[in-house]
């Protein structure tokens, strides 16, 4: 089965799985979006340069079900910060020696040092999500990280470690509309595996999963806060917004800085540019290949022009000609049967004419 067939065909439109109440949501304009993101971005180096001098080691972790919005805030976080100081931790699937490892293993090897933000884009959480819906651990294996996850996590924080947690919540339609909108864009179709098409047909075994998490590890030391990610601007204004709250730092933006004079030249003479290999000049074929399509759209909107005077012209002529007629309408009485006879004929031959509507218009049947 296809995947256009298989987003088409798993869930109908007018099936609803998630909460039946329809919430009417006042979705923030463009303009005011980018200007409240930009402010918050200058705060989050402001938050960046707090957590480098002071030795801070930050993990969040963002979770929830494909689709739910998880990349697009992790950008916008990540977008003006030093790369050194914050990244992002996206594991692949676990390989056949890390299956036999500690669970936590691999996702240690990633936590931050002092002066590090580690973003997880979904994290050991894995195994209470996904692995547990697909049968990718056993009962033992599950069970045993219900236990030991908030035990894994309470050892981070002790150690020094701010562990944030985020839950994105994403209705049932929404999500069906972003898979679909991924079938139709080509820069979005990587994002579409074989997860997401499966889970579009356990959307209450993922729910149950959630719940089941939520019960065991929404702890008070390690809560899970949820955002509302259906509309994407607001999700990433609200959680980047409570992101800067969870952390109290200071503003050590430094004083204006003044750039020094550059040095004479000290005679030092570099090899010719020739010998240099420089990448393709693919700009100028671009502009020329746009040019070359605005000179056709000229060249098509001047055929048009010319058309259009043309018929113009066309019905001056043809109201001088009716006017004409008009003037020579004084026949003479031997003439007046003749115009009769053929007035007549006429007469018969548009009566013929296919194109003349029928007496009574066609009805379509109600069945049909």
């Amino acid at each position: 089965m296809t995947t256009a067939l298989l987003l088409g065909s798993v869930i109908p439109g007018s099936l609803t799985m998630g909460q039946s109440d329809v919430e009417v949501i006042e979705r923030i304009g463009k303009k005011v979006y980018n200007k409240e993101l930009f402010r918050l971005q200058l705060e989050l180096i402001k938050l960046q340069e707090w957590v480098k001098a002071k030795g801070l080691k930050v993990v969040v972790i963002f979770e929830g079900r494909d689709a739910a919005g998880k990349g697009g805030v992790i950008k916008r976080i990540t977008q003006y910060l030093n790369p050194r100081v914050a990244r992002v931790a996206a594991l692949p699937a676990p390989t056949e020696r890390q299956k036999t490892e500690w669970y936590f293993q691999r996702y240690v090897n990633h936590l931050p040092a002092a002066g590090e933000i580690v973003l997880f884009d979904r994290s050991w959480y894995n195994r209470a999500g996904v692995e547990k819906v697909m049968g990718f651990c056993d009962g033992q294996e599950y069970d045993e990280f219900m236990r030991s996850c908030p035990m894994f996590e309470r050892m981070l924080m002790r150690s020094g470690t701010i562990l944030i947690k985020y839950w994105f919540s994403v209705s049932d339609e929404e999500q069906l509309k972003r898979f679909k909108a991924r079938l139709d864009e080509p820069h979005k179709r990587w994002k579409l595996s074989p997860m997401d098409l499966e889970s579009l047909t356990r959307w209450e075994d993922y729910s149950e999963a959630k719940d089941v998490m939520f019960a065991h590890t929404d702890t008070k030391q390690s809560p899970w806060y949820v955002v509302k990610s259906d509309v994407k601007r607001h999700a990433h204004l609200n959680c980047i917004s409570h992101f800067l709250s969870m952390i109290e730092y200071e503003d050590l933006t430094p004083p204006p800085i003044e750039l020094p004079e550059r040095k004479g030249a000290r005679g030092y003479v570099r090899p010719p540019m020739s010998e240099q290999t420089f990448v393709p000049d693919h700009h100028s074929s671009v502009i020329a290949e746009h040019e070359e399509m605005m000179g056709e759209k000229e060249g098509s909107t001047e055929e048009e022009e010319s058309e259009e005077e043309f018929e113009e012209e066309i019905e001056v002529m043809e109201e001088d000609s009716v006017s004409s007629t008009d003037e020579d309408s004084d026949v003479s009485e031997g003439d007046s049967g003749a115009e009769e006879s053929n007035e007549e004929e006429l007469e018969g031959e548009e009566s013929e004419d296919p194109h003349d509507e029928p007496d009574e218009p066609f009805q379509w049947d109600d069945e049909e």
